[in-house]
């Protein structure tokens, strides 16, 4: 009997041994995902998550000269955001700042998916040459290759201008392209499609190359066009990838600034307002930080709600391919 007992109470220990191990292989499995990006996850934090606070404070501040000088705001809640809200012309910014990034995006996806399918298409020493270009039109200085467009585009000395009264089409000879506010964003809109292209290009270049073959080559024994291919075969594969691109370049788009800024020699007009160049008008030349903090808060809101969904559709998407 006491044997008995002995051999029970230490298999009772062993099961007690066996749970308490696998429960802490379990801990383990599920920590350490988590323990990795630890590091990366409080960098994140000090780096962005402190200004983001100290931004949404100032928001709800009277905050002009006379308080910076004083390094005391005065608190007036959400007054800051009814007054811009109130704004026409804040609504008009939005309008303005949507539109152009819809447009943006959208030149930039469709002319960056183009060159990586052409990239597919040519010789290895063409898509060299090709990819160079990029990585040479990616790696030039932003302020330094704004400025050369503005040359380009200049209404006395701009080659554009030159260029366009020799083929015909029209006298374009100090042409202002900044007067008529349609032409002077569709200038700003090249000169952003033209930075953005590189990035999205070669990306989608790199995945296009893990697109299984065998799927085209089923296809195009079956008969199916190049439209369809790409369309049934190609864009499911790539879904994932275009899903993250589209949410990177509707975040760089939003956000544009220097482009307006420097193309139009700092002095843009209400006509060239998007909500960033509106926040830093607001703060730094109406001298109103508070108003211009509250701007800023509420373009870092569109932004979270744009990603949000953009993300959604990407786990989905995910989900979905592994299902």
């Amino acid at each position: 009997m006491r044997a008995a007992g002995s051999m029970g109470a230490a298999s009772a220990r062993t099961r007690s041994r066996v749970g308490a191990s696998s429960l802490r292989s379990l801990v383990a499995r599920r920590g350490l995902p988590y323990a990795l990006i630890a590091p990366a996850t409080v960098v994140i934090l000090g780096v962005l998550g402190w200004p983001l606070l100290d931004l949404l404070y100032l928001s709800t501040q009277h905050y002009g000269l006379r308080e910076l000088f004083q390094h005391q705001g005065q608190f007036v809640g959400l007054q800051n955001f009814a007054n811009i809200v109130a704004d026409p012309q804040f609504r008009y910014v939005v309008e303005v700042t949507l539109i152009f990034t819809a447009v943006n995006v959208a030149l930039s996806m469709t002319l960056a998916t183009i060159i990586a399918l052409l990239m597919e298409r040519v010789s290895s020493f063409v898509r060299v040459l090709l990819g160079a270009g990029l990585v040479f039109v990616w790696a030039t200085p932003v302020i330094p290759a704004i400025d050369l467009w503005q040359w380009m585009f200049d209404y006395e000395f701009g080659v554009i201008n030159w260029l366009l009264t020799k083929v015909g089409a029209g006298n374009y000879i100090h042409h202002n392209w900044f007067e008529n506010p349609v032409q002077g964003f569709t200038v700003v809109t090249v000169v952003v499609v033209w930075g953005a292209i590189p990035f999205l290009a070669l990306t989608l270049h790199a995945g296009l190359t893990q697109v299984p073959k065998e799927l085209i080559e089923a296809a195009q024994i079956d008969g199916a066009r190049a439209l369809q291919i790409f369309r049934n075969v190609t864009l499911p594969t790539l879904k994932p990838l275009l899903l993250v691109l589209l949410s990177l370049s509707t975040i760089w788009d939003f956000q544009v600034f220097n482009q307006i800024w420097v193309m139009l020699n700092q002095r843009p007009n209400e006509n060239y307002y998007v909500i960033s160049v509106f926040s830093f008008q607001e703060s730094f030349r109406v001298s109103q930080f508070g108003l211009g903090s509250a701007v800023a808060v509420v373009m870092v809101v569109i932004l979270m709600i744009i990603s949000f969904f953009y993300v959604r559709q990407t786990v989905r998407s995910i989900n979905e391919a592994g299902a």
